[in-house]
């Protein structure tokens, strides 16, 4: 069975960015310990687009799935979007989110490279 990657794109105000990166560094290591995680990548756009890529790979479809119903998700999201509970807008000190939008590609994984030696 192929892994499964999905690619959360998230589009960032430029006066957000850095509020972003700075709230996903705050929740390292959240998804790094959960069954089936294989890989995450955070991609800053370079130029032309205000879209960040959120990039996880994950062995099976059924381990992104308890990954998203997860507590540890829930948790790293409120933090990473800036919420303390629910949806987080207008609660005192919380900034809300720092993405404007927000969709979720799915890919399988059918050809990978590796360097070679």
């Amino acid at each position: 069975m192929p892994s499964v990657v999905k690619i959360n794109v998230l589009t960032v105000p430029q006066e957000m960015r850095q509020e972003l990166e700075r709230r996903f560094a705050g929740r390292a290591g959240m998804v790094e310990s959960s069954d089936g995680f294989e890989w995450f990548e955070l991609l800053r756009p370079v130029e032309g687009t205000d879209r960040y890529l959120v990039y996880t790979r994950w062995r099976s479809e059924e381990d992104f799935q308890r990954w998203q119903q997860s507590q540890a998700f829930q948790a790293g999201h409120a933090q990473a979007q800036g919420h303390g509970h629910g949806h987080g807008q207008g609660h005192g000190h919380d900034q809300g989110p720092a993405a404007t939008a927000s969709e979720l590609w799915s890919f399988e994984v059918i050809e990978t490279a590796t360097p070679t030696p």
